[in-house]
């Protein structure tokens, strides 16, 4: 199984604060869906944010699919971040034709197919919606691309239980044979059914990763009871 993630020693470090990223060392396989699981400020979205290439390392390396971060990364890289930006005066149609012109994998009739599933409008502006919608559109434009890896940061945060079922239906059924998904959240029994891995982040830090399977026979409990029980030891 090909490695489609390196992590050697990275750190993020903010001015005048402790790291968000401390000296981390992971690879990650290709071909599965990855749970990248801790409470808010834990550096969830700090490592996504360098995966995608928004933020630089302040030290240590990072390889994906055996490339440094750069253009030719970020062209195999679909990315959701933890908050809308898309124009809200636009159209759905719009802004599929925009992904269209921006990204040479983006398949437009696998987002056609998520939004008649999903009995949306192409014609309606996106400031119409509501705000679970808006997230379900935008999650549709991410996951037709024909990338390597996708990231998600929270994408079912916010949003009621119908809209995360959809959501986790959406992830699972239209990425591509071969490419990771890494989603980030705190909603762990929510996401768990659909996870083949779990990394547990601690300030910064990795705690735990491994497979969900091997994480329910060593442990005797879910990864969601697993996961509240380190955490709250944590708290204390």
């Amino acid at each position: 199984m090909n490695e489609i993630l390196i992590c050697r020693e990275l750190t993020k470090s903010y001015s005048g604060g402790a790291a968000a990223i401390d000296h981390i060392n992971l690879n990650l396989n290709s071909g599965c869906v990855i749970g990248l699981l801790g409470p808010n400020g834990s550096g969830k979205t700090t490592l996504i944010k360098m995966i995608a290439g928004i933020l630089t390392p302040t030290s240590g390396s990072l390889l994906v699919d055996g490339m440094p971060v750069g253009p030719q990364t970020k062209a195999i890289v679909s990315y959701l971040p933890d908050q809308t930006y898309l124009n809200p005066a636009m159209t759905v149609s719009q802004v599929l034709d925009y992904f269209g012109d921006f990204y040479r994998d983006f398949d437009r009739n696998r987002a056609d197919t998520m939004l008649a599933q999903l009995s949306v409008n192409p014609y309606v502006k996106l400031k119409t919606m509501s705000k679970g919608t808006r997230e379900k559109v935008q999650l549709i434009l991410v996951m037709s691309r024909h990338a390597r890896l996708y990231l998600l940061d929270e994408p079912i945060a916010g949003v009621d239980p119908a809209a995360r079922d959809y959501i986790l239906h959406t992830i699972v059924n239209h990425y591509d044979p071969g490419a990771t998904v890494i989603l980030s959240t705190h909603l762990i029994a929510d996401v768990e059914p659909v996870l083949n891995e779990a990394v547990f982040l601690q300030q910064g830090r990795i705690s735990l990763y491994d497979s969900v399977d091997n994480i329910r026979q060593r442990e005797g409990k879910s990864v969601d009871a697993l996961f509240r029980e380190v955490y709250r030891c944590w708290g204390n």
